[in-house]
C-alpha cells in the first residue's frame, strides 16, 4: 500500500517510516524541509494548512499517518482544528480509503485540559470528509525525542531535589515507541479498526512521581520530592522551561494535561493485535 505520513520527521514518524518500508508498504515522507529529510521513504513536501501542497504530496496514496501538532504556538487550538480540516478535505479529494491518527488519552467526562480537547476536535475533524479515520489514543510515550518523556528524564536528570506540584501524583499510563510504532502499522490493514478509536498503554498504570524515582533509580541519581500543592500549572510550566530544553508554550500546554487522568479505559485494541507492551 501507498501511504503519507504526516510529520515523518518528528519524534513519531521517523521511526514510524522505516517500520512501514519493512512492513512492505510504499511510503510518502510529507515535510516542510524535504531537502534535509534522511529517513526512510520518499521525502515529499507538504503543508497540512496548504491545500495545494497535501494534493501533490497525496497523489496515489491509498492511506495517511497524522502526525502532526502546533503546540509550541499560543493558538494551538485554532491551528491545529484549521490543519485536520485542511487535511481531512485533501484526503476526501485524494480518495484515501483511511487515515491513521496518533492522539491522546483522557476521559471524555473529565474536564479535560485545552491540548486534550484539541485532540480530541482534531480526531473529529479528521473524519468530517468522509475519509474512515482509525485513531490511537496514547499518553506518554517513553522514547528518546518525545517532548513528555524528555520532561521528566529532564527533570531528574537536572535537579537533586524537586519542589514538586499536586499534578505529581496524577496517574498516566506510559507506553514505550516501540510499541506504539507497533500498533500504528499493525491498525493500518486491519478492517476491524476503521471508524474507530483505540485506547494504547504500557502494561503499567503509574503516578508522574513514581514514573520520576524510577528514572532517578536508573541513572543512579538521588532524588528529593517536596510537595507543594500552590503551584499553579502557569508557575510549573516557567520552571520546566528553565530546567529542561522544552519551550514554555508547549511545557505550559503539557502541564496543564498533567492535571488530567490519562490512564486505558478500554482495551479492545489487545484483542486484534494480541502482544503484551513492553513494561
Amino acid at each position: 500500500m501507498k501511504v503519507l505520513v504526516a510529520g515523518a520527521s518528528g519524534f513519531v514518524g521517523q521511526r514510524l517510516c522505516p517500520a512501514l518500508v519493512e512492513a512492505g508498504h510504499e511510503v510518502n515522507a510529507m515535510t516542510r524541509h524535504p531537502e534535509s529529510y534522511e529517513g526512510n521513504g520518499s521525502a515529499i513536501y507538504g503543508d497540512v494548512h496548504d491545500s495545494k501542497t497535501l494534493q501533490v504530496a497525496l497523489t496515489g496514496c491509498q492511506a495517511a499517518y497524522y502526525l502532526v501538532h502546533s503546540l509550541d504556538s499560543p493558538d494551538f487550538e485554532r491551528k491545529d482544528a484549521d490543519a485536520a480540516w485542511t487535511f481531512a478535505e485533501a484526503a476526501a479529494a485524494a480518495g484515501l480509503q483511511r487515515i491513521v491518527y496518533l492522539g491522546g488519552l483522557g476521559d471524555d467526562s473529565d474536564d479535560l485540559s485545552a491540548h486534550l480537547r484539541s485532540r480530541r476536535e482534531v480526531e473529529h475533524l479528521l473524519g468530517s470528509a468522509g475519509v474512515p479515520v482509525t485513531t490511537l489514543r496514547a499518553g506518554i510515550i517513553v522514547g528518546n525525542g518525545g517532548i513528555s518523556w524528555e520532561l521528566t528524564r529532564q527533570l531528574v536528570e537536572h535537579l537533586p531535589a524537586m519542589i514538586t506540584p499536586r499534578w505529581v501524583r496524577t496517574r498516566t499510563q506510559p507506553i514505550a515507541i516501540d510499541d506504539v510504532v507497533r500498533y500504528l502499522v499493525g491498525v493500518l490493514e486491519l478492517p476491524e479498526a476503521a471508524d474507530r478509536a483505540f485506547d494504547v498503554g504500557g502494561p503499567e498504570v503509574l503516578e508522574y512521581v513514581t514514573m520520576m524515582r524510577r528514572v532517578a533509580q536508573i541513572q543512579r541519581r538521588k532524588f528529593l520530592v517536596m510537595p507543594v500543592p500552590l503551584l499553579t500549572p502557569q508557575l510549573s510550566s516557567l520552571w520546566l522551561a528553565l530546567v529542561t530544553d522544552v519551550d514554555t508554550q508547549t511545557a505550559r500546554a503539557l502541564v496543564d494535561s498533567m492535571t488530567n487522568e490519562v490512564v486505558v479505559r478500554d482495551d479492545s485494541i489487545r484483542a486484534l493485535m494480541p502482544f503484551d507492551p513492553m513494561g
